[in-house]
């Protein structure tokens, strides 16, 4: 075997396995990407666009779909385009600070200055350039709870009320397939949306996609075909596409720090744990305190039906039953679990919790948080 000299590196193009790597081909979101254009495409002849929501599952390609549209956006001088991540920017202030950065050019005091203030500074400013806001909030269902998250909704679509001629678009990005149900009643009332789905990835997808993040991050012959499709498999298994391109560059170093100059089953193999507990964080680190616990006791127990469950965290804490189903339906948003229908007697039906990852893996995640 001929092994890599120390300055030598099986890497044609690093890049393009970071996390905000936008390609320029972007393979099976080609309705997505059409619909969000169109949806946009008023703001580039300064009218207000419509308003989108991109909902799916963790991994099925919403965030690129919408950076790279954002992308084109900023092309035109009429239009100011803002991406806010609301994992990290978590409040209303945040947000609008993010904004006001985007559109003022600067940041605001960092204490001491009054929302309405970086409000108006924000909307008069848009309206003086004569340019049209649009801001993409990115898993806007991870602010802070739902009230913040209907207040900056609402601040944004009635900016038009507060400042005459202000032109605003929203482009909401969840994975909570039942956003709409936690719209109070004034934001569902002007919120008038276009849906843009984003469906899992099919293994054939899958492959596609990965070959083609090969063929420009590699040289040519990297990548045995064997370790190639034990990454499909195991990216195909989690439904998780970012897993699939962080394996590839994680085997990559892996292979190079052997010395080798292919990329084999055995580096794949060496990293795959390490690869699924950075991306079991990642979902984590979305949950609250107290949806962590949740978690904990769904990985530490058997099997469990949503009605024993909600009777083992209510002895701890004071619950309704509403709060606690929209927990667990963010744990199987996050395809951190699985809820399947059961028969009951007499006809009933009742849904039993089912584990996704290994209990040791996810668990070994929740302890390094």
């Amino acid at each position: 075997m001929k092994f890599l000299a120390w300055d030598e590196t099986l890497f044609r193009n690093p890049e393009v396995f970071d996390p905000d790597y936008l390609p320029e081909e972007y393979l099976h979101r080609e309705p997505q990407l059409s619909r969000l254009a169109a949806n946009l495409s008023p703001a580039t002849r300064g009218a207000a666009p419509v308003h989108t929501l991109c909902l799916g599952p963790p991994g099925t390609g919403k965030t690129t779909a919408v950076k790279l549209v954002l992308k084109e956006l900023e092309e035109y001088q009429q239009v100011v385009p803002v991406y806010v991540n609301c994992q990290i920017i978590n409040t209303k202030q945040q947000v609008f600070i993010r904004i006001f950065e985007q559109v003022v050019g600067f940041s605001p005091p960092s204490f001491g200055t009054p929302f309405q203030k970086i409000y108006y500074k924000i909307m008069n400013k848009v309206v003086e350039e004569k340019k049209v806001l649009v801001v993409a909030l990115d898993d806007i269902n991870m602010l802070l709870d739902d009230k913040i998250m209907n207040e900056v909704l609402y601040a944004i679509l009635k900016a038009h009320e507060e400042v005459e001629g202000v032109k605003v678009g929203v482009i909401g990005v969840a994975t909570d397939m039942k956003l709409s149900a936690k719209l109070d009643e004034r934001v569902g009332s002007i919120f008038h949306y276009d849906e843009v789905m984003f469906p899992l990835y099919g293994r054939d997808e899958i492959e596609d996609i990965l070959r083609k993040r090969i063929e420009l991050g590699f040289y040519p012959g990297v990548v045995t075909e064997e370790a190639f499709q034990k990454i499909v498999d195991l990216t195909n298994e989690s439904g998780d596409l970012r897993l699939g391109i962080y394996l590839l560059k994680l085997s990559g170093i892996e292979a190079e720090r052997r010395g080798s100059r292919k990329l084999e089953v055995q580096d794949v193999e060496n990293v795959c744990g390490k690869s699924r507990i950075i991306y079991l964080k990642k979902s984590i680190g979305a949950l609250n305190e107290f949806e962590r616990e949740l978690l904990e006791i769904i990985y530490r127990s058997d099997d469990l039906q949503t009605g024993e469950l909600y009777e083992l965290l209510s002895g701890k804490h004071k619950l309704g039953y509403t709060k606690f189903y929209e927990m667990v339906e963010k744990l199987e948003n996050l395809r951190l679990i699985d809820l399947i229908y059961a028969p009951t007697g007499r006809k009933g039906r009742t849904r039993i919790i089912m584990k996704r990852y290994d209990p040791e893996l996810l668990l070994e995640a929740l302890k390094t948080l």
